[in-house]
């Protein structure tokens, strides 16, 4: 039994449209591994997993909303085509999702979109535009761009179906581990956040759900802290897939709100000793949001000793220039 007594409308909602789409999803992405770290259990003192979002299809987690929002298109949806905006990972999974279902669209990236993220998206065989500096201004004017050409657009994070399938995660987490105590989340827009985190909350109320964020762009927490969306200037962060500001009214500010039970800033350099510790003891690559999750939890670990903690390795898609720079900056 689910213990749903005492949570919001919207989260039981979106747990419940999370389990749905783990059905939808089945054959279109992986049931990534629930990793347990031995080393990073024993220097930590908490039994630590990893969820290995690293390892899905497009190096991303965000393959889970992109095709759960297109495969709940209707067939004249499909023929329209698709636009997405994206700093690279959301519009790498679109473009798989739509080289998938045989759609056509465009993905719009910032100008200072990571080349390995823009060329995972070319590669699919999906047109890529640049516009704008920041990934607010590019999801404005790739909204602007779809409704006036009359095609879908796919939120990153600020629509249903995308939290939804991004909250497949947590299904596979629940039933990976039952006895989870605590989930560490990187967080930009929120729909990883808010999916997973709802799904959590929905089977058992005492997990702790840990929003993670860079000092650099932490623009959710911001907003939470203000009781409303706000935009708060970023500054560069490794973390470039969390980076940006939010769309106004986006649908993950109240989710967040309701599940995230406590928020974790970190600074660059422990995002980057967080990443040089993950790849010498898993020997795995991870990008920078899946580093702002793993150090949160470093900055945080002697409150969890004896727990069972899962970080959310969301993804690993960095590009060489960057890897670089965090590999020598250990010299």
């Amino acid at each position: 039994m689910r213990a749903t007594s005492g949570l919001a409308p919207g989260v039981r909602e979106t747990a419940a449209a999370a389990r749905s789409a783990a059905v939808r999803l089945a054959g279109h992405v992986r049931e990534t591994p629930l990793w347990h770290s031995p080393r990073f259990s024993a220097r930590t003192g908490a039994n630590v997993w990893f969820k290995l979002e690293n390892l899905q299809h497009t190096g991303s987690f965000k393959v889970r909303g992109a095709f759960n929002r297109l495969l709940a298109l209707e067939p004249a949806q499909r023929a329209a085509g698709a636009v997405a905006a994206s700093s690279g990972n959301h519009g790498a999974a679109v473009a798989r999702a739509l080289e998938g279902l045989g759609m056509h669209g465009v993905v719009f990236v910032p100008e200072n979109a990571s080349p390995v993220k823009v060329a995972a998206i070319r590669a699919a065989g999906c047109e890529v535009r640049h516009f704008g500096a920041d990934g607010l201004e590019t999801e404005l004017h790739a909204r602007a761009y779809a409704e006036h050409r009359g095609m879908v657009y796919v939120s990153p994070y600020n629509d249903p179906e995308v939290v939804a399938g991004q909250g497949t995660c947590g299904v596979e987490i629940v039933r990976q581990l039952p006895g989870t105590d605590a989930v560490f989340i990187a967080v930009g827009g929120g729909g990883l956040a808010a999916g997973t985190g709802s799904v959590l909350k929905d089977a058992r109320r005492e997990i702790a759900v840990i929003g993670c964020q860079p000092e650099q762009s932490a623009v959710m927490h911001a907003s939470l802290a203000a009781g409303g969306i706000v935009q708060v200037p970023g500054r560069p962060t490794l973390s470039d897939g969390t980076a940006g500001g939010i769309e106004p009214g986006a649908i993950t500010f109240d989710l967040c709100r309701d599940v995230v039970d406590e928020w974790v800033l970190v600074g660059e350099a422990a995002i980057a000793a967080a990443m040089r510790d993950f790849m010498d003891t898993e020997h795995q690559l991870l990008e920078g949001a899946a580093g702002v999750a793993l150090a949160a939890f470093l900055q945080r670990a002697a409150d969890y000793a004896g727990r069972n903690v899962v970080v959310l390795i969301c993804g690993a898609n960095i590009s060489r220039d960057t890897l670089a720079t965090i590999l020598q900056a250990s010299a």
